[in-house]
């Protein structure tokens, strides 16, 4: 029986989140929290226990920050504020179902214009083309990077893992429609799935479409498992394929059985990426354009 989405309004204290690690950005900005998307791969699920949920809601419990345009202004106008990266969605999709009505990201774009603030948007939506004039018009003032996260070209395979995401082929059109805007435009081919994604022959035709949109990059990446999604996903393949489940759930228990399944993977995306004459460096288009407005500080290598 399908699950009925409760959409709940709150407020933030914060617009931008600070985040640490290896990323090219110091900020994360998410308009809501919980994801309809229902990607059985999600990381994110662990996020609901901050606003004392459980992560078996994530993706029918919705929360709408209803401030969060108001705060980001108010951050961005400080005198404090540096202009640096900041991450829209790094959490959960901002452009999900609920956004086609209330309409946040436009509002959250214009304040981005206003103070000529880089960003990076991810989504697996193509709601986002509803704003593409905004995002033209930032892209010709500041850096500004629009990904879409693609996994799988065969459409019924992408139903069962990401159930209510666009269309893979439609997520394509998202990036050839980006490629008329100065934005950086990129596929993250991210997670790369083991016995249900992996095949070379689903990666070249990802590589294919991804040469085909002329993307600036591609950035794959292998799925890795922890928390509450390892429970998730193990749960997922046990009812959808279970005659997979036993070489997964060993490949994630083995250390050295995945590290030679990496380099055997690895082995056939460089091959591909050759072939296609595809970058993996989503840094550099954001290098290039932040030394053109001299905001680049080699001391934070990127920013």
């Amino acid at each position: 029986m399908k699950n009925t989405v409760r959409y709940k309004n709150i407020t933030c204290k914060s617009a931008l989140n600070k985040v640490s690690g290896g990323f090219p950005y110091k900020w994360d900005l998410n308009i809501y929290r919980g994801c309809i998307h229902n990607c059985k791969y999600c990381y994110a699920l662990y996020s609901h226990k901050y606003i004392n949920s459980n992560s078996d809601d994530f993706f029918n419990e919705i929360y709408v920050k209803t401030n969060i345009v108001e705060e980001l202004d108010r951050q961005l106008s400080s005198k404090s504020w540096k202009h640096e990266v900041i991450n829209i969605g790094g959490v959960t999709d901002s452009y999900q179902a609920v956004e086609k009505n209330n309409k946040i990201m436009p509002e959250i774009l214009k304040l981005l214009i206003k103070h000529k603030n880089p960003a990076i948007i991810s989504t697996k939506s193509t709601l986002i083309l509803r704003d593409i004039d905004l995002i033209d018009e930032l892209s010709r003032l500041t850096y500004i990077n629009i990904a879409s996260t693609i996994t799988v070209t065969d459409r019924k395979t992408a139903a069962m893992i990401e159930t209510n995401a666009s269309p893979p082929m439609e997520r394509f059109r998202i990036l050839k429609a980006m490629r008329k805007t100065n934005a950086s435009v990129g596929m993250h081919s991210m997670p790369i799935i083991p016995y249900i994604t992996d095949s070379i022959e689903n990666i070249e035709s990802l590589f294919s479409h991804a040469k085909e949109s002329d993307v600036h990059y591609v950035l794959p990446g292998i799925l890795y498992l922890r928390g509450e999604t390892r429970k998730s996903f193990f749960n997922f393949v046990l009812r959808n394929y279970p005659q997979l489940y036993k070489n997964i759930y060993m490949l994630y228990n083995n250390t050295e059985k995945r590290k030679e399944y990496k380099y055997s993977l690895y082995q056939n995306i460089n091959f591909l990426k050759e072939k296609y004459s595809i970058s993996f460096s989503y840094t550099n288009p954001m290098r290039e354009k932040m030394k053109k407005e001299r905001k680049y500080d080699p001391q934070l290598k990127l920013f």
